[in-house]
């Protein structure tokens, strides 16, 4: 059959409708809530978490985040800044935060724009904007010695980003704690590959669709959701229940995330559950290490995702990584 002009011009006009379908009606859909992440939070006493502070943001936003003195030094020696997971804030890490101050670390819990206090729920203005929010906090709340950036989960993610970028020197050392890396590295679990997971519902579609024309620079419908958590009731009205594109997007390592990682030239340490129910514990040193990078790991026993911050052993784990 011959190829007519009509046919040809069907061929473009089908895709804008494809990609135009992707995202109007492409995006996350309904997640059951995942007890083990919602129900360990309830039974932590948030009764001392401090009152937030504020810092400046280069776009003017004020930025919220919680500062823990230490509790053992006249004066701190270090400064661990803390990044929470995915959906969360910084009050999430208040058991960890305790631990590190009274273990004589200078702590800051930063609720990341998109989070709890910092700026719309769900969003973020550019991808590349929370590394401008990391640096500006540092320049606009500095502290007199060296600083260790730690992130948990999509934090852990985000901060190995970070920790491979030209802006690595800030910080002297770099922890994760279970760290996303992304969603076709080797250390998801099976239940974590696709849309299907039961932490995340993934608008595959949007996804994709927003990629592609954020290639060909259209970056106009950035701010529609692309991510759903798995939240109950309750933590909805606390945490993040959904991500924009944008923030998606910058909230975890580059596609390229071996790159991520090839680029990294300060210390970095890793720990993690070995009952963790999102990632396997035994296969972040082993996948470092195809990227070139010998990242010592510590693996706590009898601990999940969420136990990470929470349990007694996992914390203290945590601590000592953060004094090694």
């Amino acid at each position: 059959m011959p190829i007519t002009l009509s046919s040809l011009l069907l061929v473009p006009c089908v895709f804008v409708l494809m990609v135009a379908g992707a995202v109007v009606l492409g995006g996350p859909g309904d997640i059951r809530p995942l007890a083990s992440i919602n129900a360990p939070f309830e039974k932590v006493d948030f009764s001392a978490v401090p009152p937030s502070q504020r810092f400046t943001a280069r776009d003017g936003t004020a930025l919220a985040w919680l500062h823990y003195p230490a509790t053992t030094a006249a004066t701190a020696q270090r400064r661990v800044v803390l990044v929470h997971g995915s959906s969360a804030r910084a009050q999430s890490m208040h058991v960890l935060a305790q631990a590190l101050a009274a273990a004589g670390f200078d702590v800051a819990a930063l609720d990341m724009r998109g989070h709890g206090e910092s700026g719309t729920q769900g969003q973020a203005a550019y991808i590349g904007q929370l590394e401008d929010d990391i640096e500006d906090f540092m320049r606009g709340v500095p502290f007199a010695g060296p600083s260790t950036l730690l992130g948990f989960s999509s934090g852990g993610g985000f901060v190995l980003r970070f920790a491979g970028s030209a802006r690595q020197a800030l910080f002297d050392r770099y922890l994760l704690l279970s760290p996303y890396l992304h969603h076709r590295a080797p250390t998801n679990r099976e239940s974590m590959s696709g849309s299907g997971a039961p932490w995340v519902s993934v608008g595959l579609p949007r996804m994709v669709a927003l990629t592609v024309l954020n290639a060909a620079g259209m970056t106009r419908w950035n701010d529609l959701p692309v991510l759903r958590f798995a939240l109950n009731e309750f933590s909805q009205k606390l945490l993040t229940p959904s991500y924009s594109y944008t923030l998606a997007a910058n909230f975890r390592p580059h596609d390229d995330y071996l790159s991520d990682i090839r680029q990294v030239r300060q210390p970095l340490r890793i720990v993690a559950g070995l009952d963790d129910e999102l990632f396997d514990a035994n296969g972040f040193a082993r996948m470092f290490s195809q990227a070139a990078q010998t990242v010592p790991a510590t693996l706590v026993a009898g601990v999940n995702h969420i136990g990470l911050t929470l349990q007694p052993q996992a914390v203290a784990a945590v601590v000592k990584a953060c004094n090694d």
